[in-house]
Formats: C-alpha cells, structure tokens, sequence
C-alpha cells in the first residue's frame, strides 16, 4: 500500500488537507470505536499528482476565469469543460496500483463498496458542502472503482460546487479533493440525524429522519421520510410523524436505482422506540466527540447501526426560550389587557420596538387621550407596557380621571370628529409626507440619530390621527392604507 496516494481509514495521517473533511470525520469517528464501516482512503496527493501528470491545472483555471458565481450559465460552462478534461485523462500507474492493492485487500470477493468524494473544503463548522461532489454506491471490481474515484475526482469542479466556491471567496486552485472507498452497508433502512433540534434550536433534543433501503432517496427529497424527536437523556420519542415512504434505493446490478416500496412498508414505521434510542444514544457519542451539534447519516442492517458521515450543524437557532412561570405586573394593582394596536404585535417585542416603538405608540395615544380628557393629567403617561416582553394595555385610571373623562368626553367627542378631517389634511398628512420626503432625499444611513427617532415618533403620531378617523362615524367604509399614504377620501 502506497502510504502516499492510499492510506487505512483509521491512519493517524487522514486530517483535512490529507483525506478531506469527510475521510478525516470518518477516521475520527472509526478511531473513537464508533461504527464506522472498513475501507481506505485516496489522498489529496492522488488526485494532485493525476492533475499534475495530465497538465490539468492550467486548463482548470483558464476555464474558471469566466465564472459569475450570479450567473449560471457560467458555472455550467466552466463545469462542462472541466469535466471533459477528466474524463480524457489518465489515473496514473502508481495511483492505479495502489487503489486497486487497497480495494483487493477489503475483505470478501470484488466486495460491493461506496466511493466517496471527501474535498478540503468540506464539513467545516461554518461551511458543510453538502450535496456539492458526488458519491457512487454499490460499485464491485477493481476498474469499477477507479473509474468512481476518478468521476469523483471530477465532481469537485460541478456547477453547483464552483458556485458555492466563489459566493464563499474560496480559492478554487488551492481546492482538492481526497476519497473515502468502503464497504457498503446492505442497508435494510437510512437516514439522517440533527444531535439538536433544527427548527427549535432546542439542544437536549435529537430529530431523525428514517426511510427504508439506502440513504440516497432522503439525502436527494425524493422520499417523506418518517420524522422522530427524541430527548437525548432519557431516549424517550417525544413526537413520531410516520411519512408515505413511496420510493426507496436499492442496490442493483452496477449501482443502485429508486424503486416503488412495498405496500406493507409504505406507512409503517422505519424505527421502534428502542431502535431509535439506541440511535440517539450513539449520535450523543459524536457529539461529545466533536464537542458541537453534529448532522449524522446513518444505516442499518441486521439490526446493527453504522456511521457512514458525521459533520457539524452550520446553521441552528438559538434554543427557544422557555415559558416564562412568573408574570409580575409593573403594577400590583393594576388592570392589564389585550386589545386595540396591542393585538397586532402577538410575539415578544424586540428591545427597539420596546423602546422606540413602544414610546412613539404611548406618546400618541396620550396626545388624543389627552384631547378627550380635556387636559393631559387626564390621561396615563403610559397606555402601553411590557410584561415578559408581552404588550399590554394598561386599563388602570385614578378615580379623578375616569370622572374627568366621563365628564368631557361627551363634549370632546363629537368636537375631535367635526376636525378629523380638517385637522388630517391640513395640518397632519402633510407632515407626514415632509417626513417621507426628507427621508428619501439621500441615503438613509447618513441622517443624524436624532432625525430618525423623531420622524418616527412623528410618523406614529400620525397613523393615531388615522386610526381616529378610521374608527369615526364620519368614514365608516375609510380605507386605512388609503389614508395614510394618499390622504382622506371624501365621505
């Protein structure tokens, strides 16, 4: 075995530069004692020194030169060139011999393995690749194999692959891809496992998808798989959804292909509780290792689990927030409620709108609760408060201000709705459209801080004045948006 061009799976030497991102995860994984199916990987060294025998690096990034990461028709061209270039060159002897030496010591005869492509830029913590080279299963024979690491060799320069290079300013000369040959698991069952939970972010939850056969049909969408959360402590399945598992991958003669699931499988479940807490039990195993939320592929056969990829989660929300349990009032005494603008903002303020918005919505409220009371000591300061970060209409009144307004609101009623409309075509609309105006006269990242909080004071200050005319008898059928940005309609 060349120690240059092929090297074990658990050798010591498989680190990023030398297997790829996906050969070292699985040579960390195999290290740990986790079960991670037998083969050997096919270094960085082989496909550079292919490169350099066949004279490919030149033509490489001649045909890169063109490349718009925002134009595909780019990527394609490129993509297609380079991809004629491999298939014309030749594996050189030495690498040949070597990968053919290593496939002839896996155990059995001309074993069915999978060929995997494993670059340097591959499974990193900020940066996962999937899905950009290719992976061929089911591929028996010696020349079968080289020729699978030779297309995969080539799948580093697909459209998809240079895309995702250049939108992440990668260096695509100094890209190279490693492969990762073993032994293919007869898989009775397939899936995919987040060591977190991927939509709550919840990190004491593991969710799992599972589908029958191999793991391509879930990998590639073409399968609704079943869909399990587990708690990670006790393996207990909090939540199961059983999908219509229509399609399934199969191994066939040279490779694998999607056949019809039998009917008696479609909707039965891939995995009991124990199976799938088992699952979980060994993907904590990976995560401990790694130390970070990890995504794991997974199968199972004869009702033993294998490892066949583990890379970090790139992209996870924060864990939800559990519900708060106290709810303390600003006031003990006082009367709280959801109605009215506070019925429109359902979710916890952010601290802007809390502070900002919250002020500008209070200030015009209390200008109009201000003109029904007749002064404003007649009105709270504040109408609209935060609880756990909730809004809330503060109902609480002094006795001498529900007498105040009980007493004019007969009188400043029927006034405030006689000058509604004068007062919002004369006076306020056109401030508003001041604002609007000054605001699109240059960028808006230039205007002073000052300028800003008070024009959006002032614009809520404004959407009150509509919202009064919106709920007066004067405009029963008003438009609101219609209003607000091309001023009153005549009744």
């Amino acid at each position: 075995m060349n120690p240059e061009y092929v090297i074990a799976l658990t050798d010591p030497q498989a680190t990023l530069a030398v297997a790829g991102g996906k050969g070292a995860s699985l040579a960390r994984l195999s290290t740990a004692g986790l079960p991670v199916p037998g083969g050997f990987h096919v270094t960085t060294a082989a496909y550079r020194q292919f490169v350099a025998e066949n004279d490919l690096q030149p033509r490489i990034l001649v045909a890169l030169e063109l490349v718009d990461a925002s134009q595909p028709a780019t990527l394609e061209a490129a993509s297609r060139t380079i991809q004629a270039l491999f298939a014309q060159a030749r594996i050189p002897a030495a690498i040949a011999g070597a990968i053919a030496h290593a496939y002839a010591d896996l155990p059995g005869d001309e074993p069915a393995v999978a060929v995997r492509s494993s670059a340097t830029a591959e499974d990193l913590p900020d940066l996962s690749f999937a899905g950009q080279q290719e992976t061929y299963l089911n591929v028996r024979g010696a020349a079968a194999v080289l020729d699978a690491v030779k297309r995969c060799w080539a799948s580093l320069w697909t459209a998809r692959a240079i895309g995702y290079r250049a939108q992440h300013s990668i260096d695509q000369g100094a890209v190279s891809l490693a492969v990762v040959v073993q032994l293919l698991v007869p898989a009775e069952a397939a899936g995919v496992l987040f060591t977190a939970n991927p939509i709550t972010g919840a990190r004491d939850q593991a969710m799992l998808t599972a589908t029958w056969g191999l793991g391509e049909a879930i990998v590639g969408g073409l399968v609704t798989p079943d869909t399990l959360t587990v708690d990670k402590a006790t393996g207990q399945v909090l939540a199961r959804e059983t999908g219509d598992k229509q399609v399934m991958t199969v191994r066939v003669e040279g490779g694998t292909e999607e056949q019809p699931v039998p009917e008696p499988l479609r909707r039965a479940p891939v995995l009991d509780d124990p199976a799938a807490a088992e699952l979980v039990r060994l993907s904590v195993q990976i995560e401990h290792l790694y130390g970070i939320p990890m995504d794991i592929e997974w199968t199972l056969a004869d009702g033993q689990f294998a490892i066949v990829q583990a890379r970090p989660i790139t992209a996870l929300p924060e864990p939800e927030a559990p519900p708060p349990t106290e709810w303390k009032l600003p006031d003990p005494k006082g009367q709280y409620l959801r109605a009215s603008v506070v019925e429109l903002l359902p979710d916890p303020l952010t601290p802007l709108f809390a502070t900002l918005g919250r002020t500008a919505i209070n200030a015009g409220t209390q200008r109009l609760g201000a003109e029904l009371a007749g002064s404003k000591d007649g009105w709270p300061d504040e109408t609209v408060v935060t609880i756990n970060d909730y809004a809330y209409y503060s109902a609480r009144f002094t006795p001498r201000q529900m007498l105040g307004l009980l007493t004019t609101m007969p009188v400043a009623m029927p006034r405030m709705m006689r000058r509604a409309e004068t007062r919002w075509r004369d006076e306020v609309h056109p401030h508003y459209v001041e604002t609007i105006q000054r605001w699109q006269a240059g960028p808006l990242n230039e205007l002073p801080a000052t300028d800003i909080l008070t024009g959006v004071r002032q614009l809520a200050d404004a959407s009150f004045d509509v919202y009064a005319l919106y709920q007066s008898a004067l405009f029963p059928n008003a438009n609101l948006s219609e209003m607000l940005f091309t001023g009153v309609p005549r009744p």
